[in-house]
């Protein structure tokens, strides 16, 4: 994956937008804004890495995928991170997602975790 210089935008529309997993990854709380990626929709997968369980407290995760309607989107959170942080987002997601730019509905370029 392509690890950016600059800071990044981070589109979140699950557990990275809940506090005590951004203090656990990147060791601070996130500051961010509502955003909402198009196309795509919601589901949920189920996790089997019990770091990845205990950080989140959950043992199923949103997962979006595209979707099969155009009036299709989901609502999360974009945050503006440093590439080290980036780094510990891959670290944190398991291997059921993958990374990818995309273009949010407010126009804003961002890294968003999707199905693999």
């Amino acid at each position: 994956m392509t690890i950016p210089t600059t800071p990044v935008f981070l589109f979140s529309y699950g557990t990275l937008q809940e506090k005590h997993v951004q203090i656990a990854n990147f060791g601070r709380e996130l500051i961010g804004r509502a955003d909402a990626l198009p196309g795509y929709a919601q589901r949920l997968v189920a996790i089997e890495d019990p770091q990845v369980v205990a950080t989140s407290g959950k043992t199923h995760h949103p997962i979006v995928e595209p979707g099969s309607s155009p009036d299709d989107e989901v609502l999360g959170t974009v945050f503006e991170i440093t590439p080290s942080e980036l780094i510990a987002a891959d670290a944190y997601e398991v291997s059921d997602y993958r990374r990818i730019a995309v273009t949010l509905k407010s126009g804003t370029r961002a890294w968003v975790y999707v199905r693999a």
